[in-house]
């Protein structure tokens, strides 16, 4: 009889791909997976998420984005290889005002906080480095119990990146963005709810849970209005607020066939069905 540990298999590693994609009834999910790497960003991922976030504005079918991660890390941020090499390309004589060779990561990140359809991070882990900027990108984030979080910035001589330092100003308060960034202090998941970057902390078994239930509440709502209201209310967060904008955005609402059917299933005591028009 062949001796039990000599046929003992090793559980296979799970293979390394770019982010993955799925749509089902309205709900895109974008899940992170180089578990092995901690969901490590290498430069081909930041580029398709770039395409799967164009993607997802095309499709007015989605109503709400879920972006997790792979194994027990949501994201270890940005490839530090990939960073020193752009920075090695860098000419020192370029003028302050020339994008750094890396820019695809922070227009990557601006594209996600801009998405037409609100969206919902799901922490299924900690979260490090730039993938803390990916995260608060996202309108909500839900962790679970044991996360944490830190941002080493100033421990690799990083000035962060202009929208990144507003996101984090904006969302969480000068305080605790000094805090995270000047002294790349860990936060435990506790303390990142108090100070807001997490708004529910949840066990590991109620994370699906907790995150379908936000995903359906946000899916039901008016979807022009939703985008409408997500992208008046990022605009005043990074003190860009357009007034005449925001009334046109207003003034369609009331034109939309969506109002109609709000107002109607209000007084018939039903649940509303949107059409996004």
């Amino acid at each position: 009889m062949p001796n039990a540990a000599a046929t003992a298999t090793t559980p296979p590693v799970p293979q390394e791909t770019l982010p993955l994609y799925t749509v089902q009834s309205g709900r895109a999910t974008i899940r992170l997976n180089r578990p092995a790497h901690l969901n490590r960003l290498h430069p081909e991922d930041v580029l398709e998420l770039s395409r799967l976030f164009e993607e997802i504005n095309r499709d007015k079918s989605i109503r709400v984005v879920v972006l997790t991660g792979t194994g027990r890390v949501f994201g270890a941020g940005y490839h530090l290889g990939a960073l020193a090499k752009s920075r090695q390309k860098m000419d020192a004589d370029a003028p302050d005002d020339v994008p750094y060779a890396d820019s695809a990561f922070e227009l990557m990140c601006d594209a996600l906080e801009d998405l037409r359809p609100p969206t919902i991070c799901r922490l299924n882990g900690s979260v490090y480095g730039g993938a803390t900027d990916l995260a608060l990108c996202c309108d909500f984030r839900i962790g679970i119990d044991t996360c944490e979080m830190f941002m080493p910035a100033s421990r690799l001589g990083l000035h962060y990146y202009r929208r990144g330092i507003v996101r984090y100003a904006s969302r969480l308060g000068v305080n605790a963005a000094k805090k995270l960034f000047l002294t790349g202090q860990t936060l435990k998941a506790p303390e990142m709810h108090r100070i807001g970057y997490l708004d529910e902390v949840v066990t590991a078994d109620q994370l699906d849970f907790a995150v379908i239930r936000l995903a359906a509440v946000l899916a039901a709502q008016a979807p022009l209005a939703v985008e409408g209201m997500k992208q008046s209310l990022n605009e005043f967060a990074r003190q860009e607020f357009d007034p005449e904008a925001s009334n046109l955005r207003h003034a369609n609402s009331l034109r939309s066939e969506d109002m109609l059917e709000g107002v109607n299933a209000w007084h018939e005591k039903r649940k509303p069905s949107f059409s996004g028009r």
